[in-house]
């Protein structure tokens, strides 16, 4: 099943199929030639791997909102080596041409694909071409990381797990916020018990803008579920979404889902292109403390609050009290650093090393998870709709 955030029978989920080539011309705004994938060990023997002394050879594709800001920081890195860019926008590669006169620029994906010098592939491209261009970039021997989320249906997302496990290849789903400094100073007081047991949390994600064809679920809400699932490491079990679509039949504007965590926790998250102004927050209420983190609040994205309700057990047969705590207010110094250079630091050092990204397939095959059953509330009307269990997200990655 797709995201499909109407009314209408979704199609049956398609069979995973290994072997079966893609049109990616027709998927995508790419320009894809159709080749026949070659074997592993004839991509081992193509490609020789990248050395401490050798920066990885990286390909990004797609140049629109994100694809600078990849472009910039692999240029940057001192683990990559920037080679080429992939986008069928002329306009797009001259400004990139402009930028990085060093690297390629490229119409045509089976071109850098065939590339022998290329190990890497970056996908910065609308979610809907996610999945046929991650797969061939995979068929083609590469390491490859995609932008949220992953893919647009689970079966898509298992396909593309599948693949790199038997290819033995990285696949890397974009999830930045979890390399924030900022969200892991939360995680940090969470996993320590700081915090306490954590009781529910609150999100708001709002802008005006900016407007996609997927929704506003497909765009915004990976964000939310990234972190919310980094810092409880529990799987969501249950999922109640609605929304409302403003300009565009079947496309939501506004969303709000309710999560269910196993373990109990439970958290709402509110998210919306029709905001008059950018917010970012989110609350964490635990036995202990709260903490807010405002990733809009550039010096002070934490603040840990001593602040709560206790029960005072009765010393006779009188009833409960309640005792209201409001001590200190704490904001921690958090450390300034590049989420999105950290995330592509961990991308490197996964294809070095053969260890899990943080950021890793079993965390997008779970937001993929929860995405689709958020829309199938959202199509029901808000009926809470389960989760597919973690271990069988486990075992397809």
């Amino acid at each position: 099943m797709s995201l499909d955030w109407t009314g209408a029978k979704p199609d049956p989920a398609p069979k995973p199929d290994l072997t079966a080539e893609t049109d990616l011309a027709a998927e995508t705004d790419l320009a894809v030639t159709s080749e026949p994938a070659p074997a592993v060990a004839q991509l081992r023997r193509q490609s020789a791997p990248a050395t401490a002394t050798r920066g990885i050879g990286a390909a990004v594709v797609g140049y629109g909102y994100w694809g600078p800001n990849l472009a910039r920081n692999l240029d940057e890195r001192a683990e990559f080596t920037f080679k080429c860019l992939c986008d069928r926008d002329a306009t797009q590669r001259q400004a990139f041409s402009r930028r990085f006169p060093h690297a390629r620029a490229v119409a045509d994906l089976a071109e850098a694909l065939r590339d022998r010098a290329i190990e890497a592939v970056v996908i910065a491209t609308p979610p809907q071409s996610h999945y046929a261009l991650a797969r061939a970039a995979l068929q083609a021997g590469k390491h490859v990381l995609v932008e949220k989320p992953l893919a647009t249906s689970m079966a898509h997302a298992r396909e593309l797990a599948a693949l790199a496990q038997e290819r033995e290849l990285v696949l890397m789903p974009g999830h930045t916020f979890i390399y924030s400094p900022a969200v892991n100073a939360v995680r940090d007081l969470i996993s320590q018990g700081e915090v306490g047991d954590v009781h529910f949390v609150t999100s708001s994600r709002m802008n005006l803008g900016k407007y996609q064809a997927d929704g506003v679920v497909c765009d915004l809400a990976p964000h939310d579920l990234s972190i919310l699932l980094y810092w409880l490491d529990r799987p969501v079990v249950e999922v109640a979404a609605s929304g409302r679509s403003v300009l565009q039949r079947g496309v939501p504007e506004t969303a709000f889902l309710t999560l269910s965590f196993e373990g109990g926790a439970t958290a709402n998250v509110q998210i919306s292109w029709l905001a008059p102004r950018k917010v970012r927050q989110m609350i964490v209420v635990g036995s202990k403390l709260m903490v807010q983190y405002d990733d809009t609040a550039a010096d002070e994205p934490v603040r840990v609050y001593d602040r709560g309700l206790d029960i005072q057990a009765p010393t006779s047969f009188g009833e409960h009290q309640l005792i209201y705590r409001s001590g200190d207010i704490v904001i921690p110094r958090v450390a300034s650093a590049e989420p999105l250079g950290l995330e592509l630091a961990d991308f490197a050092h996964a294809i070095r090393t053969g260890e899990q990204p943080r950021s890793n397939v079993a965390l997008g095959l779970q937001i993929v998870s929860v995405m689709e059953s958020a829309a199938r509330s959202m199509r029901e009307r808000g009926v809470p709709r389960p989760v597919a269990p973690e271990h069988e997200l486990r075992r397809a990655a």
